[in-house]
């Protein structure tokens, strides 16, 4: 999920000077070069660095691909600096290690999510929150501590410190795995602060049924929770029960399925990125209920204050999660052959998926196959 705006405008002006390595990693991506969006291949000079006695070099097989990376590639939020290489779900195989490393060899299935660096330094980092820290660094559209420009996944090979990379299970197919890194990561921290780990059997709703929407049911039926799906369409509930195992459905432009089940769910996890208002999902929650956003829309959202007063009802926001809870996530997840769905996409339809995607035109993650592997069991 993308940072706020005026956070990515921070972002994407160099930091502190250090010196800068020379550029010697040539890759291969697809790029924006402006505001249509249009991706056409790019050769560039990956930037960071050769790699270095911190670093592995993974040659990318697949990267997700959301919505996020439209509004990026078209500067939906106004802080694009082009071009641009999306991608932040990666997967791949480390293909070099450099001295100081013991946790990766050669040949290993990894994965590498949103975040590229942090100043390790201060009590985020410390405390395993440096998505939080105020120098991190997405893996692109930012500027890393060399000065170079960040480049995601829509790419042939990756630069990296160790320390943001995650080892794969086995157990796991590495294509269906690839949007864990962003969509079920979002959705398994978003459940995990809300205390959902620790206490089965409540009853949970999931806003939007996309692929962040589909991941938080496979979770919360994971966790041992009920779950309910709750959207405006209701060509929705035929996948939400009978492909992912959803126990309910509420049709929201449906007032009485909306007052039937009001007070009726202690978490909602909303995954929404438009305009809208919080208030009747307010409604549909217990006293002292948890509504969760992982959604940006790009106008702010109406909180009213009465449902919210009268309830003891938290609001509370949740974005991606630390290097840490994405190796512990993807541990449960090859415990519990948890995956996601997905269509597999050939670089030559990418700006296919592109206007699809716009369209909102996926069930319910693409994924962009890099490598051109035709097997699902990498």
């Amino acid at each position: 999920m993308p940072l706020s705006p005026s956070i990515l405008k921070a972002l994407t002006t160099p930091p502190m000077a250090k010196s800068t390595p020379k550029l010697r990693q040539t890759a291969l991506g697809w790029a924006a070069h402006d505001s249509s969006a249009k991706l056409t291949p790019f050769i560039f000079k990956r930037s960071c660095r050769e790699n270095g006695v911190d670093d592995v070099t993974i040659k990318i097989l697949y990267c997700g691909m959301c919505r996020t990376d439209v509004n990026f590639a078209k500067n939906d939020w106004g802080n694009t600096a082009y071009p641009i290489v999306p991608g932040y779900e990666i997967t791949g195989i480390v293909i070099k290690v450099g001295s100081n490393i013991s946790k990766f060899k050669v040949g290993d299935r990894v994965g590498v999510g949103y975040v590229a660096a942090s100043c390790l330094d201060c009590e985020l980092c410390k405390s395993f929150q440096e998505n939080y820290c105020d120098q991190m660094r997405p893996v692109y559209n930012s500027i890393h501590w060399d000065g170079t420009p960040t480049y995601g996944g829509y790419s042939t090979i990756l630069v990296t410190d160790h320390r943001y990379v995650v080892h794969i299970p086995e157990s796991l197919p590495m294509d269906r795995a690839t949007p864990l890194m962003g969509a079920g990561l979002t959705v398994y921290t978003a459940m995990k602060h809300s205390n959902l780990f620790e206490s089965p059997g409540k009853h949970m709703a999931v806003i939007g049924l996309g692929g962040v929407g589909h991941m938080a049911i496979k979770f919360g039926k994971a966790f041992g929770h009920r779950v309910t799906v709750i959207s405006t369409s209701p060509s929705k509930e035929k996948d939400a029960k009978e492909k992912l195992g959803a126990d309910g459905f509420i049709l929201s432009t449906n007032l009485k399925q909306m007052q039937r089940n009001r007070r009726s769910l202690d978490f909602i996890i909303d995954t929404v990125s438009a305009k809208h208002s919080l208030g009747p999902y307010l409604e549909l929650l217990k006293v002292n209920g948890i509504i969760s956003i992982v959604g940006e829309p790009a106008q702010p959202i109406e909180v009213p204050a009465t449902p919210l007063i009268y309830g003891k009802k938290v609001v509370r926001g949740s974005i991606i999660g630390s290097v840490k809870e994405m190796q512990e996530m993807m541990n449960f997840c090859g415990k519990h052959n948890i995956l996601c769905e997905i269509e597999l996409v050939s670089t030559d339809k990418i700006n296919e998926a592109f206007d699809r995607l716009a369209k909102n035109d996926v069930k319910f993650r693409f994924v962009l196959n890099v490598a051109g592997h035709q097997s699902s069991r990498l």
